[in-house]
């Protein structure tokens, strides 16, 4: 089997739970045809460069994948007929990155900055 990254992007309009169900919907999906999904992160909702069908924001995710070829292309085929996915896309990749991706990496970094200038006490 080959190893993909795929990102996925929503409609700023569904909530984070009906985000994270797509995200189980393409799991279940990729399992079902002999896959295995490595990593899911749920990016949030987060600001779009330019206007995708009226849209100015949507919700993110980062699939590390592997799968057969197959099983990529009918989630594909899924996705291009939910009205919910914008857009997508699949990379095939040497190996998997099981790490923090650098969108979140650098969301906990700055939650710890934050946190170290806190006053004493707790946050406020």
């Amino acid at each position: 089997m080959a190893y993909y990254e795929h990102v996925l992007i929503a409609r700023q309009d569904i909530s984070p739970q009906q985000a994270e169900a797509l995200n189980e919907e393409i799991k279940a999906l990729i399992e079902a045809q002999g896959g295995h999904i490595a990593k899911i992160e749920y990016w949030g909702l987060r600001n779009l460069t330019y206007r995708i069908k009226k849209n100015r924001k949507g919700h993110y995710s980062l699939l590390a994948l592997d799968a057969p070829a197959p099983a990529v292309k009918e989630m594909e085929r899924q996705l291009s007929i939910n009205e919910d996915v914008l857009r997508y896309l699949t990379v095939r990749v040497e190996e998997l990155d099981l790490e923090l991706s650098p969108v979140l990496a650098r969301r906990d970094r700055d939650r710890e900055r934050r946190d170290d200038f806190a006053p004493e006490g707790g946050r406020q």
